[in-house]
């Protein structure tokens, strides 16, 4: 499976943005399907997940302000982003899964290529 991510952009803090990843190849709905994150410097960290029946998990950081959503019919998942942080910026990925979701990114075997979001002060 190909994914592509897109939807980044520089955002004031308190904006919000809409990530998109579109799947190619294969179906998604058989996949669990996850967003990461890397900050200059640092670790992919875990950003969400979904599971195929779409329940969904999110890093502390992010609760209540990201969703993840999936449209199997679109195999395209989703990160609304919402109430940003300059802390939030970093180059996003989605990924997919056949396991159980999971904050692991060694878990998930396909990667899209990332989209930078950048959250200015």
């Amino acid at each position: 499976v190909q994914l592509q991510a897109s939807g980044g952009g520089s955002v004031q803090a308190g904006g919000s943005l809409r990530l998109s990843c579109a799947a190619s190849g294969r179906s998604i709905s058989s996949y669990v399907m996850g967003w990461f994150r890397q900050a200059p410097g640092k670790e992919r960290d875990f950003v969400a997940a979904i599971s195929r029946r779409s329940f969904s998990t999110y890093a502390d950081s992010v609760k209540g302000r990201f969703t993840i959503s999936r449209d199997n019919a679109k195999n395209t998942v989703y990160l609304q982003m919402n109430s940003l942080k300059p802390e939030d910026t970093a180059v996003y990925y989605c990924a997919t899964t056949t396991l159980c979701p999971s904050s692991d990114p060694s878990t998930y075997g396909y990667w899209g290529q990332g989209t930078l979001v950048t959250v200015s002060s």
